[in-house]
């Protein structure tokens, strides 16, 4: 029997061992310790731009962190791309504050410039601006920054940028998580590279890096006892985790390149196919990780719908999955404010997220369009 294809799995370079073994050498089995430093300046000569960066325990602890750091919460409004994972929302809420849900463009999925001009005019008309704005880059894709950041700037509203999903993608050869106020990356199990859990926040702010790690560390105050005079956080990450981090550094252009090469097969694979669009880069200013590789269907034209096609791809034990559901269609965010014209919804609709691990292989390649091409014939 064959294995399970899974949607994105981890993939370890090899050497992720050597600094996990060097942590239990010196005993640097605690949070912080020598592989935190290291990780943190890897990212920060990998991103470039000035970047400093915070290694923490997730990147859903790095977005409440930048949002606690904006001092927002209760009775304050944060717009946010509604075509998300809801670890890009949650965090709204965890400071008490308001979520209003953006739609997305038809060429990135992500968030819309027009529609976010249309809702920041709308709430300046009344004064009562959001305190930050909250972008996404979908499934690694780059969102249209140039055209968002003007947008921000223009009301002088703090601009966020979710890269959880787009480490190694650049817009305009600027590397996502180098853009706006702050930034957060994502080192999940299923990320482009990994530390089992864990994340970072991302700043060209010295002074925002000093205070995201006093904050991340339980907000210890100068003194010779535990002192506190504001609440702190539990958020760096381990000494373990980013060991795994720093190995897994080493191979990033490694496992980029390689989910570009499943995105390269995907478009062969539908490229002469009626109805089926793969997410591709809209012109050469966006360069796509391909975190995952996804794919729209128009049921009318391609004579089968999403749903016929990943029921198949279950069957023969290949993973796939719908597209995130929007954040305003989601039950606990029920009641939100959307500003859109149903875009993100349509994309709900009809997108599938297709097997994109960087461990896929021929024979992988080969199970996957076996099941693909079965349906399409089907359905001629």
């Amino acid at each position: 029997m064959n294995p399970k294809i899974l949607l994105s799995s981890p993939h370890m370079g090899g050497n992720e061992l050597k600094y996990i073994q060097q942590a239990f050498k010196e005993n640097w089995v605690a949070p912080l310790g020598p592989n935190v430093n290291g990780f943190e300046e890897d990212l920060e000569k990998y991103l470039g731009n000035e970047s400093s960066v915070t290694a923490m325990s997730s990147g859903t602890a790095a977005l409440h962190l930048a949002l606690v750091m904006l001092n927002i919460g209760t009775g304050d409004e944060v717009f946010c791309q509604s075509m998300t994972f809801a670890a890009s929302a949650n965090p709204i809420r965890y400071v008490g504050a308001t979520p209003v849900f953006i739609d997305s463009e038809e060429e990135t999925w992500n968030m819309c410039p027009e529609a976010l001009g249309e809702a920041l005019a709308k709430r300046a008309s009344h004064g009562s601006l959001p305190k930050a704005v909250i972008v996404v880059h979908l499934y690694g894709m780059p969102a249209k920054m140039d055209e968002l950041t003007a947008v921000c700037e223009e009301y002088g509203v703090p601009l966020l940028e979710d890269a959880a999903e787009a480490l190694g993608s650049t817009y305009k050869g600027l590397k996502c998580g180098t853009f706006g106020k702050m930034a957060i990356l994502s080192f999940n199990g299923n990320k482009i590279i990994t530390t089992s859990g864990g994340g970072a926040l991302v700043t060209k702010d010295p002074a925002l890096k000093k205070k995201s790690i006093f904050l991340s560390t339980q907000a210890r105050d100068a003194a010779a006892h535990y002192e506190h005079t504001q609440i702190g956080y539990n958020y760096r990450l381990s000494n373990i985790s980013a060991g795994i981090g720093r190995g897994q550094m080493e191979v990033l252009d490694e496992r980029v390149a390689a989910r570009r090469r499943n995105h390269a097969f995907y478009a062969d694979l539908f490229g002469e196919a009626e109805g089926i669009e793969v997410l591709t880069e809209p012109n050469e200013d966006y360069f796509s990780n391909h975190w995952l590789s996804a794919i729209l269907i128009d049921p009318d034209k391609a004579g089968f719908s999403r749903e016929t096609l990943r029921h198949k791809l279950l069957h023969m034990g290949i993973e796939s999955r719908p597209l995130w559901k929007p954040m305003h269609m989601q039950p606990v965010f029920k009641g939100a404010d959307f500003i859109g014209s149903g875009v993100s919804e349509a994309l709900f609709a009809d997108g599938l997220c297709m097997p994109s691990g960087s461990n896929l292989g021929e024979a992988e390649h080969a199970r996957i369009a076996e099941a693909v091409q079965s349906v399409m014939k089907q359905a001629v």
